[in-house]
């Protein structure tokens, strides 16, 4: 097995290239911290990225920034916060949920896999803070879309059918993505002792009100526990997080308690306190054991979320907690069986939705959809497109399907 190392956009392409002419399949890799999400790749040869490293441009007035495909978010994050910026879509980290190091994830891996966060449901995903990609495509071809400004229309976005293709499309070598100013202050408003099916309800009304909540989370009980090592307490945490400007936020969140004063007792949780909570739940903390248990990242309505849960309960043994306002739920299986028939038939029974098997043993990737199915026009969209760009299918071949 070979693992070749480039760094410069000029050796990916040779590398590409070779591969092309050789029809051999090579695996993408950053560092690794994703290594495990979807089927399991049998390549002779990796393209090891990590060390294609280094912001090539940051200008913060502009609210730019470009780096290229192998270096370190954790590296930008810090860079962004010395400077009192952000990525806005707080990009998960997946490397403790399946085993790997904290911060080990690369900005190009941040876009093939569209990552987000809690603030999601203000802030989107990655794809909508893409500005631009120099990227080679399976047929040895290196392109560009996109560019350097945030108003820029180039034709087709090429840069947003990168994200969320897992490697299977094209090489990264250069991204360029949208920053904007870190919040000045941030209180998470608590409600504690709530059940699935209240929680649902007062993270609706917090939604529907002028409070402009950036985050809506649930953590049933016992799960409350597993955030910010237990600091809070085990009780059930419905988790309001309102950010800005100290006098704008001190008005919300005082609306918010008159709004939801009868729900449950409340609680302020302020400052890097708050931070810690909601890092906690976008990374998936609760789940973060070190096993190989199988773990499901499921997209579905918020109101149709605790129900389609309270079914899954009553055929398997499953924790679950709520993000996106109920819109991703997080369910581990306490059994090794992903179940992923019985979930995917209960999500298309309330009202349909998405399921990923994020975390599974290698013979359970193999076996089981990792990525949800999609219905027979889109996959025929998606067989055109891997086509286009990957002909002789050298590219993460079969990690989604």
């Amino acid at each position: 097995m070979t693992t070749f190392t480039p760094s410069t956009s000029a050796e990916v392409l040779s590398t590409v290239q070779w591969a092309a002419a050789e029809e051999t399949p090579l695996e993408l890799l950053g560092h690794g911290s994703r290594r495990g999400i979807g089927r399991p790749l049998q390549t002779e040869h990796t393209l090891d990225l990590s060390h294609l490293a280094g912001v090539t441009l940051y200008e913060p007035a502009e609210l730019v920034l470009s780096a290229r495909a192998g270096t370190p978010l954790a590296e930008i994050e810090k860079m962004l916060a010395e400077n009192g910026q952000q990525f806005a879509f707080e990009p998960m980290d997946y490397g403790p949920l399946l085993g790997a190091q904290p911060g080990k994830g690369t900005i190009g891996g941040v876009l093939a896999s569209n990552l987000s966060g809690p603030r999601r449901l203000k802030a989107g995903a990655a794809r909508d803070h893409i500005l631009g990609v120099n990227a080679v495509s399976g047929r040895g071809e290196a392109f560009k879309s996109g560019g350097r400004v945030v108003k820029n229309v180039t034709g087709y976005d090429l840069s947003k059918l990168m994200a969320g293709s897992w490697g299977t499309l094209a090489v990264l070598t250069d991204v360029t993505f949208k920053v904007l100013p870190a919040a000045e202050t941030e209180v998470t408003l608590a409600i504690r002792g709530l059940l699935d099916d209240a929680a649902a309800a007062a993270m609706a009304l917090a939604l529907g009100s002028s409070a402009e909540v950036s985050s809506a989370a649930h953590l049933p009980e016992r799960i409350a526990a597993r955030v910010a090592d237990g600091r809070h307490g085990s009780d059930a945490a419905t988790l309001l997080r309102v950010e800005g400007f100290g006098p704008s936020v001190v008005y919300r969140i005082e609306a918010l308690r008159k709004l939801l004063g009868k729900a449950g007792p409340l609680e302020e949780i302020a400052g890097e306190a708050s931070k810690t909570v909601w890092r906690d739940i976008r990374d998936c903390a609760p789940f973060s054991d070190g096993k190989s248990g199988p773990i499901w990242r499921v997209s579905m309505a918020p109101s149709q979320a605790h129900h389609m849960v309270m079914a899954l309960r009553m055929q398997a043994a499953v924790d679950a907690f709520y993000d996106w306002q109920g819109g991703l739920v997080w369910l581990a299986m306490r059994e090794d069986d992903p179940e992923a028939d019985l979930l995917r038939g209960l999500i298309h029974k309330h009202g349909g939705g998405h399921a990923t098997l994020v975390r599974a043993s290698a013979p359970h990737r193999a076996a089981v959809p990792v990525f949800e199915p999609q219905p027979q026009y889109l996959a025929a969209l998606s067989a055109r497109l891997k086509t286009e760009f990957d002909p002789k299918q050298i590219l993460n071949p079969g990690r989604m399907a």
